[in-house]
């Protein structure tokens, strides 16, 4: 969600707009959106007949005879495995309504099928059987093979008539697949802060940066009621924990007074593709904003540790901006993600909201997952939300560039009222690591020392070293050891653990190795 600019919009009113998706398409998320044109309109809305149902709102105004909807598909559909389209079409009145559906972007020439529906309520399971289709604008029929990533529907097509229809459960029958599935796995810690001080001291400042000059005329933008300080009062470690603290307290700086005083951190490390892990409890209390995200290290803001630097060179959002957690714009234990670009800021921001149980009581990992192709937001190691736009430019897609890690907690502004009986609550952060592939560790030479194999493994890791391995801990994605050893440590036995992503640190001596694991 945009931090630092004026022109927000809450979640409950945001759109999506230009996001590949895959079969089937229920509307149950807000990667299912339909791209109008020639004046027609799409929106999300619900079954008229089964409100806890969503659907696909489709509107023609009759300007055009040939108003259509179009999204493009991240997996392609392939007519050599699928012919036949199914898809649910409701109608508020009795007439009869032809329904188009034509493949398009394909290795083959366009196809369509056309159908008709009558009656009012819902159509069900209307087929579209492809193999027999006639190709797009010829009349030409064929048994249409070949594999499509654009599809596009007409209501009435060819005639220009106004009205409003639904539809819902657009299915092909081919397997999802797991549409939050890991295109790349990013192994190798190369940047982190454990925060493993046990009495209170300030962070590490080669790693950290506060940001503390309001660029908004000495304060933030959105409305927002603190000031971000450097002090020992609002940021510090203690306990093996990272802690931002917000509080109420009558506090000028740069001229202005405010009632409330928080941190920003900004890393002194950026990046371009990787997976981020962050495990935070979060604050308490109506107004606070707590945050996890990242910007584009060529962002022009006053006042950022990269602009300080001399690497601003570009404004928000074409910049960039990645929002791995966010809190206090919905619900209570409703956290979000969002990407912000050119084409997708504001009114027209991608995001997506996740229900977590107790979040300012419980740790939870937020992650994101970051390559050339896909950006994926998961929560404890399950992904549920993908950025993969169908066209990667400047205005979709800003992410081939570095990015920088934020923390921090706003008051106020498009959070919502702050609770007049707030007084102070923390954002409690465990550690926050980097990992990429191929890139330098944290400690190249005395990394390269170690060996770990097979991985993945679905019974033993075998440790190969040149030092002695003093202890082992393993690490599950909620940030718990799950397995530990010690004592000159050559194997370790995993074949009761469950499947999935974990790290394994490696100590010896006073240093220590850090290593992703995929359990199979």
């Amino acid at each position: 969600m945009l931090k630092n600019y004026a022109s927000v919009i809450l979640l409950s009113i945001c759109v999506q707009i230009s996001v590949a998706q895959q079969m089937p398409i229920d509307f149950a998320d807000n990667q299912d959106v339909f791209i109008p044109f020639a004046g027609s309109g799409f929106a999300l809305t619900v079954d008229p007949q089964n409100s806890n149902d969503e659907a696909g709102q489709f509107l023609n105004d009759g300007s055009d005879i040939w108003q259509g909807f179009y999204i493009d598909l991240s997996q392609p559909l392939d007519l050599s495995v699928e012919q036949q389209i199914t898809l649910d079409f409701y109608q508020f009145d009795p007439n009869a309504h032809t329904i188009l559906l034509k493949l398009e972007n394909g290795t083959n020439q366009d196809v369509e099928v056309q159908q008709t529906a009558s009656g009012a309520g819902w159509d069900n399971d209307i087929l579209f059987d492809f193999a027999n289709a006639t190709i797009s604008g010829t009349g030409t029929s064929v048994n249409a093979t070949g594999s499509y990533t654009r599809l596009v529907i007409f209501i009435d097509g060819g005639v220009a008539q106004s009205g409003t229809y639904i539809i819902d459960d657009i299915d092909d029958g081919s397997d999802p697949g797991d549409p939050h599935a890991l295109d790349v796995i990013y192994t190798d810690l190369v940047w982190s802060d454990e925060f493993d001080s046990t009495i209170p001291e300030a962070l590490d400042a080669t790693k950290w940066y506060h940001q503390t000059f309001g660029p908004n005329g000495g304060q933030w933008f959105n409305g927002e009621q603190q000031h971000y300080t450097d002090r020992l009062d609002n940021s510090y470690v203690e306990n093996g924990n990272l802690n931002i603290v917000a509080k109420v307290e009558n506090f000028t700086q740069d001229g202005v007074t405010l009632g409330y005083t928080s941190a920003r951190l900004n890393s002194k490390f950026a990046f371009t593709y990787g997976r981020v892990d962050v495990r935070a409890k979060l604050p308490f209390g109506e107004g606070t904003w707590p945050a996890i995200w990242t910007l584009g290290k060529n962002i022009t803001e006053t006042g950022a540790y990269w602009e300080t630097q001399g690497f601003g060179t570009t404004g928000w959002p074409a910049c960039g901006e990645l929002d791995i957690m966010e809190h206090g714009l919905g619900a209570t234990n409703h956290v979000s993600s969002a990407i912000h670009t050119p084409s997708s800021f504001g009114a027209t921001e991608n995001f997506q909201s996740y229900i977590l149980p107790d979040v300012a009581n419980n740790f939870h990992v937020y992650s994101m997952n970051w390559s050339p192709n896909q950006i994926t937001f998961l929560i404890d190691d399950v992904g549920f939300y993908t950025y993969n736009p169908a066209v990667k430019d400047s205005s979709t897609w800003p992410f081939d560039a570095d990015q920088y890690l934020l923390l921090n907690i706003a008051m106020g502004g498009v959070s919502g009222a702050i609770d007049p009986n707030f007084v102070e609550s923390n954002m409690v952060i465990d550690y926050v690591r980097v990992f990429q592939n191929n890139g330098l560790s944290i400690d190249e030479n005395f990394a390269n020392k170690f060996s770990v194999y097979p991985n993945p493994t679905s019974s033993l890791i075998n440790i190969s070293s040149t030092e002695q391995v003093d202890r082992v801990d393993l690490f599950n994605p909620l940030g718990q050891i799950v397995l530990s050893k010690t004592n000159n440590v050559t194997k370790l036995n995993v074949e009761n653990l469950k499947q999935g992503l974990y790290v394994l640190k490696l100590y010896s001596g006073n240093k220590s190795v850090t290593k992703k694991i995929i359990i199979d």
